[in-house]
């Protein structure tokens, strides 16, 4: 995905940034907190089905329907005929661009750039035979354990 950019208007010292307002007031701190809301990543409208591990369930399902098909008519289907290292390519610069807008402060990119993350990372587990109940039983496994003793337990690599 390519890094999107946004034109905005920086306010100066004194005034607005905008053509046409002078002079304007300094802003409250209510009125600064209902912008900061404003900024803020929207939550899901109460309507709305809860959104949980099955949405990932779903989305393996569906990138597993689609190893062997036409890569002409889906986007998996030709990552997956691509192969492995392809895969694992664009893994990693889904992750770096998840991790730029981190670092930007951006929470509605970041939120974007970590479904993309989340989407290539299950093609990967497609392509590698992984499940998603693999990885929830890994995750169960250490959610029995503190992180520190989690780590401790894992085997040692030599040389790391």
């Amino acid at each position: 995905m390519a890094l999107a950019t946004k034109r905005t208007t920086r306010k100066t010292e004194g005034g607005a940034g905008k053509k046409g307002v002078k002079n304007a007031a300094p802003k409250s701190e209510s009125t600064k907190k209902a912008q900061g809301k404003k900024n803020a990543v929207k939550k899901p409208e109460a309507d709305l089905s809860p959104i949980d591990a099955q949405v990932l369930d779903r989305l393996f399902a569906t990138v597993e329907s689609r190893r062997g098909t036409d890569p002409s008519l889906s986007h998996s289907a030709r990552l997956l005929s691509r192969g492995r290292k392809k895969i694992a390519q664009k893994f990693g610069e889904e992750a770096v661009e998840c991790l730029i807008e981190a670092v930007a402060g951006k929470p509605s990119e970041l939120v974007s750039e970590s479904a993309d993350v989340l989407y290539h990372l299950i093609v990967m587990w497609v392509d590698a035979g992984v499940t998603p109940h693999d990885v929830w039983q890994e995750l169960r496994r250490r959610e029995a354990m503190s992180g520190v003793e989690e780590k401790a337990s894992r085997p040692v690599e030599p040389g790391v």
